[in-house]
């Protein structure tokens, strides 16, 4: 369910904006879309674990409110982020 070392580094290198940005709004979003989509995968399996159905809801407004203020600071970053992500709104 959780993300490996590896894979968290290959997102923050594809989404940061310079060399030491491992924090921005574009990386924890991108980040967080990751372990929703391996949540999403673990739930096709287990399809009763509730517990971790709340984690997953918690995940998903985490992001939203990180993708309202991405917007509300500029939406063309917030549009391309959407479109790179492959998030539907």
């Amino acid at each position: 369910m959780a993300l490996t070392k590896e894979n968290k580094q290959l997102v923050i290198k594809d989404f940061q904006e310079s060399a030491k940005d491992t924090g921005s709004c574009k990386v924890q979003v991108a980040i967080l879309t990751e372990r929703i989509n391996s949540l999403s995968d673990h739930f096709k399996a287990h399809v009763k674990d509730n517990h971790s159905r709340r984690g997953l809801l918690m995940l998903v407004s985490k992001r939203r409110r990180l993708l309202n203020y991405v917007q509300k600071r500029s939406q063309t970053e917030y549009e391309e982020l959407i479109q790179r992500l492959k998030i539907r709104k």
